[in-house]
């Protein structure tokens, strides 16, 4: 789970610009439309829109932005998209899985492999580089949600498979099948989470040096600036030497 937390912490290290914030409210916005869509548009009935929202929410998206996403999908506007993932490798051999949301399969299709090209990486075929990953579910919480003991009791009586602790908060893993009913008995027993979400986490690692740590976050600020793809995940490890230096 390293590189997954470590990557977090870099992008908040960097702060982000409007420009970045205002395309990053357009991703979840769409993601909580797409959820209300396939389910129903309420989030106490709907687990994956309530995971779009709670997130939405953590990344301080307005109140009325996320009931404005709702609202598209009951009053049937918004465009039909298609979830997609890409699967490719970085600078020095990384792994890399690109999630995407698009109404035009072939457009994303052709900007993910150029811009894998232009940075130093390759797209390789679906599975290529899956198999380095688990499909787990993850729900965090604030420092002060308890101490370290209390919140590990909680995420074993909740089922969950881990937790990592931390001056930072509370990183809680769990089956992916899981999430829903694990994050609600977390949140039974701690009060709400920040996120629950699903994540691809790392089952083996790549060791990247400043240089080549350099040139994946150029590949990855790259296909996140693309507005058809939600997130992108690797499976770097990065001493903290180097993570000091970007």
């Amino acid at each position: 789970m390293a590189g997954h937390s470590k990557w977090a912490n870099i992008q908040h290290r960097k702060g982000r610009q409007d420009a970045v914030r205002s395309k990053l409210f357009s991703k979840l916005s769409k993601e909580i439309t797409v959820a209300a869509k396939m389910g129903d548009p309420d989030p106490d009935k709907n687990p994956r829109l309530r995971m779009a929202v709670k997130e939405a929410k953590s990344q301080s998206v307005p109140k009325d932005v996320i009931d404005r996403a709702i609202k598209k999908s009951t009053a049937g506007e918004g465009d039909e998209y298609e979830e997609i993932r890409y699967e490719g490798y970085g600078p020095n051999g990384v792994a890399v899985i690109v999630e995407a949301m698009t109404d035009n399969r072939n457009r994303t299709a052709s900007t993910v492999r150029s811009t894998f090209t232009k940075n130093g990486g390759n797209l390789g075929e679906t599975g290529s580089v899956g198999f380095m990953f688990d499909r787990k579910g993850e729900v965090t919480y604030p420092a002060e949600a308890g101490d370290a003991d209390t919140v590990m009791m909680a995420a074993i009586e909740a089922g969950a498979d881990d937790c990592e602790s931390s001056d930072d908060g509370h990183v809680i893993i769990c089956s992916d099948t899981d999430l829903n009913e694990v994050s609600n008995a977390l949140e039974a027993d701690l009060g709400e989470s920040t996120t629950a979400k699903l994540i691809w986490q790392p089952s083996m690692t790549t060791d990247m040096d400043l240089e080549a740590m350099q040139k994946l976050m150029k590949l990855v600020d790259a296909l996140e600036d693309d507005d058809d793809i939600q997130r992108v995940t690797t499976n770097f490890e990065a001493s903290d030497e180097v993570l000091a230096q970007l």
